[in-house]
């Protein structure tokens, strides 16, 4: 009789393990793959877009004549584009937020 309450406890502690995972972390992505406009003020930050990668981006993102593109002292990449017959100015933060305006 003293074997069921070992193998009880035996089941128990390698169950316990399975328990103990985590789920992966969710939309834990440092730079958006989506291509959407935030219309919102760009973050600072490290940016590590290039020029070229800038101007795609923001292409991507709807606008086209992007141009004169600078990384300004934040670290935000502005210039110019059009979009919807208008020309705006435009800003690309270092986590891929498009954003227009000043």
């Amino acid at each position: 009789m003293r074997i069921a309450p070992i193998a009880l406890l035996g089941v128990a502690l390698l169950a316990t393990p399975a328990l103990a995972q985590v789920a992966p972390a969710k939309n834990n992505v440092a730079i958006k793959d989506t291509h959407t406009v935030d219309d919102g003020t760009s973050r600072s930050g490290a940016n590590s877009f290039t020029q070229a990668q800038a101007r795609e981006h923001i292409a991507k993102s709807g606008f086209t004549n992007v141009s004169a593109l600078t990384k300004d002292k934040h670290g935000v990449w502005r210039g110019t584009a059009r979009k919807g017959g208008r020309t705006l100015h435009v800003g690309l933060d270092f986590k891929g937020n498009v954003s227009t305006g000043r």
